[in-house]
């Protein structure tokens, strides 16, 4: 527990949090201001559909979760947080204070009783849903009946996310990014993306970041022959861009609907 002294409380700075990681390392949370909801079986829905489960990875609470709460004490008049997590996610703890936005916090380990998250029980789940023994690169940040865009943490990949929806059926903007590794240009790309997305859409969307080095299947079935490739999905007609991603008027038109395929080419 920490407590933060001279602190004049703000509702924005009060909050409880969840996140739910998979044993390959993809993370699913939520930041509930309300602190109304425990929220695990939502974040165990979020990557039923988002890695095509069979059914919600209900197995991976509480074995794989962390939680936050801040709150403010009126009798010491200081801002206290209390963070755990299990001991199968404690490497992540600079992933956990990026997402929730605390830094250099040293995360409780919670003990359970024996028996309880014996890896040997975990791993049987391996065959059933193989998908959670995979790296997505996916850090998704879900909140109930809305969509969020997100920021990048290590890395990882950008979303947003929005529950019951399929790319086929979207009501939004479905949007896949391939790039060729984590590195500086990569990340600027993101940056840039990131603005003019949440600058010039007025609809829900949802980004997704693809490493062709770590899904070539991927690269393939998305017929993208260079990176960086920024696919429009969703509305139809499928829309490329090619190389440049630093021309915001080319990438605005890009994604308008339009009866004609468009690609931009360097």
């Amino acid at each position: 527990m920490t407590a933060d002294s001279n602190f004049t409380p703000h509702t924005l700075d009060l909050f409880k949090g969840i996140a739910l990681f998979t044993p390959g390392g993809d993370l699913v949370y939520c930041i509930d201001p309300q602190k109304q909801s425990r929220w695990h079986l939502q974040l165990c829905a979020v990557l039923q559909e988002m890695l095509g489960l069979s059914e919600p990875p209900h197995f991976l609470v509480p074995c794989y979760t962390a939680t936050i709460d801040r709150w403010f004490n009126p009798r010491t008049q200081q801002l206290q947080t209390f963070a755990e997590a299990c001991p199968s996610v404690l490497r992540y703890q600079p992933l956990l204070n990026a997402i929730f936005g605390v830094e250099d916090l040293d995360w409780q380990a919670v003990t359970y009783p024996e028996g309880v998250c014996d890896p040997r029980v975990l791993n049987s789940y391996r065959n059933q849903f193989p998908q959670l023994w995979q790296d997505h690169d996916l850090v998704i940040r879900y909140e109930k009946n809305e969509t969020r865009s997100l920021s990048t943490a290590q890395g990882n990949s950008v979303l947003s996310w929005s529950p019951s929806r399929q790319d086929d059926e979207a009501e939004g903007y479905v949007l896949r990014l391939f790039v060729a590794g984590n590195n500086p240009a990569t990340a600027h790309i993101l940056k840039n993306l990131y603005e003019l997305l949440e600058r010039s859409l007025q609809r829900p969307y949802t980004l997704k970041v693809i490493d062709i080095h770590k899904h070539p299947e991927l690269a393939e079935l998305n017929q993208v022959t260079a990176t960086p490739t920024l696919v429009k999905v969703w509305p139809r007609p499928v829309r490329r861009i090619i190389g440049n991603l630093d021309d915001f008027t080319t990438i605005a038109r890009v994604l308008q609907p339009s009866p004609t395929n468009y690609r931009q080419r360097n």
